[in-house]
């Protein structure tokens, strides 16, 4: 009897094995059939606003016009996208401006982060802990209207903390909303102040499973605390990093619209000299139509899909074959 029950387990598992080698994605189906369930909301939500409004992609190459619709309409090739380069002048602008920004935000909000998390790892103390990892949080909930009134509270030229402190020293106030020469520094330490507790609490999740040992081996073989650090802390948050390098890389052709209107409103001087091409967009799109703004929308994503393909490339280099995807 028991050889027999033997028997019917090893022919029910060769049967399990067997299915699984001729019909693989069934067989992954009925296996993980809760986990799929629940990615069900996500791409019907990706279907219903990724994909489906993707045709409308096609008033980039048209001259849009709202009574003969989007593929009833004058087909005009690249002439948007001319325009956008060559037209304004507005277009290598805010591409520079946009690059420009995201670059310092990358490299800050590389750096920052991980000296951030590094720094709260090294803390005993867990009510203190807990403390300061919170309100390095905190900045990422506060909306950037928010963050603008406080930067206005600080830079306005009459009653800016800023301007007050200035003239306290003997020195002359500083128009801050009449030069706009100031505002590409505020914008990225604002944009680095808001990122950067979110970001070091995921560095921070990262060196929660390191392995203890590692450290008290280098402490017996003398290594102090700043050589545990460079040589093992910053080695193993190398893929965690990469990743989220790879996911800002991907944005770097996107500008955020929420930080600009919040801190710059409609400031004509200083919103000109910082338009990024997500404010230029929407600008755009109330000024010259629908079909130009959507180029400028295409040429983002084209962009920055390029880019993160071969960054990934570049990632899987370096990260022994570990990247984005």
């Amino acid at each position: 009897m028991v050889v027999g029950k033997k028997k019917q387990k090893t022919d029910t598992g060769v049967r399990f094995v067997g299915e699984a080698q001729r019909h693989p994605f069934i067989h992954e189906m009925k296996k993980n059939y809760m986990l799929y369930l629940m990615c069900v909301p996500a791409l019907v939500f990706m279907l219903l606003f990724n994909f489906i409004p993707m045709p409308g992609l096609w008033m980039a190459f048209t001259e849009y016009d709202l009574l003969d619709g989007i593929f009833g309409s004058k087909f005009v090739g690249l002439k948007n996208f001319e325009f956008f380069f060559f037209g304004t002048g507005m277009g290598p602008k805010t591409i520079w401006n946009t690059l420009y920004l995201n670059f310092w935000g990358l490299i800050l909000g590389l750096i920052v982060p991980i000296t951030l998390a590094i720094l709260f790892n090294e803390i005993q103390s867990k009510p203190f802990k807990k403390f300061t990892q919170s309100m390095m949080f905190f900045p990422y909930f506060v909306s950037w209207v928010v963050v603008g009134a406080l930067i206005y509270g600080l830079f306005a030229t009459d009653v800016g903390i800023v301007n007050k402190v200035l003239e306290s020293l003997g020195m002359d106030p500083v128009r801050w909303y009449a030069e706009p020469q100031h505002w590409k520094p505020i914008l990225i330490i604002a944009n680095v102040w808001k990122w950067s507790g979110y970001n070091s609490i995921v560095y921070l999740a990262a060196m929660s499973g390191f392995d203890p040992t590692l450290y008290e081996a280098a402490k017996v073989d003398g290594a102090n605390k700043i050589q545990q650090i460079w040589y093992l802390t910053i080695p193993m948050l190398k893929s965690t990093a990469v990743i989220l390098t790879l996911m800002s890389v991907g944005r770097i052709f996107f500008g955020d619209f929420g930080m600009i209107y919040g801190i710059i409103g409609n400031n004509p001087v200083i919103g000109n000299e910082v338009a990024v091409i997500d404010t230029y967009v929407y600008s755009s799109m109330r000024s010259l139509g629908y079909s130009y703004s959507t180029a400028i929308g295409l040429f983002q994503s084209v962009m920055g899909l390029i880019l993160v393909t071969l960054c990934n490339k570049l990632a899987k280099k370096i990260n022994d074959g570990e990247g984005l995807f």
